[in-house]
């Protein structure tokens, strides 16, 4: 008798699942992952980030919104602790910011990704679209551009849906160190 097959613990493993063929979100703008017989490779694979279209840099956002919970640094080591505190902005269901366009505006320390800042920021998360792109490393299964489903990095749990408490809500942002953000 054989054992049944137990699926990958981490979700980075979990396997492309199939899908009907349909038009699939990203399909129109060519960003799927797999080019067609003759045609170039997607752009984040041929272009740099600063190489890039302002759509084609936004879509590189997979959504997660890791980058949008606070973060403490600790004073001695320099060491990046990540917290399950998300910016007042974050909306925790959709992982979007609620005011995008001004956020700088709103909340003054919100940083602004740029292909300038990308190789500086080490407080990225290590599945991070941008700094997957920026090492020359291929985006995960899960990414919208790969899936052409922007709901994979939700249903994969990389994202941070139902796992966040607004800064609002957080007494002491200490009291909420995890691990599963890095």
């Amino acid at each position: 008798m054989r054992a049944a097959r137990r699926p990958p613990a981490s979700p980075l493993a979990w396997p492309r699942r199939r899908r009907r063929r349909s038009r699939r979100v990203g399909e129109a703008a060519g960003f799927l992952a797999r080019p067609a017989a003759g045609e170039a490779p997607p752009f984040w694979k041929r272009k740099t980030l600063a190489e890039m279209s302002r759509e084609e840099w936004e879509s590189l956002c997979d959504g997660c919104a890791r980058c949008c919970l606070i973060k403490l640094e600790d004073a001695d080591s320099g060491e990046i602790l990540f917290t399950n505190v998300a910016c007042r902005l974050l909306h925790p269901g959709t992982c979007r910011c609620t005011d995008y366009p001004d956020r700088k505006r709103r909340v003054p320390d919100c940083v602004q990704l740029s292909p300038e800042t990308i190789g500086s920021l080490a407080w990225l998360p290590a599945t991070c679209g941008y700094r997957l792109v920026h090492e020359g490393k291929a985006l995960y299964w899960w990414h919208p551009l790969v899936s052409g489903d922007p709901n994979t990095v939700h249903e994969a749990g990389i994202s941070v849906r139902g796992r966040v408490v607004s800064e609002d809500d957080a007494r002491d942002p200490e009291a909420h160190v995890v691990e599963w953000a890095k």
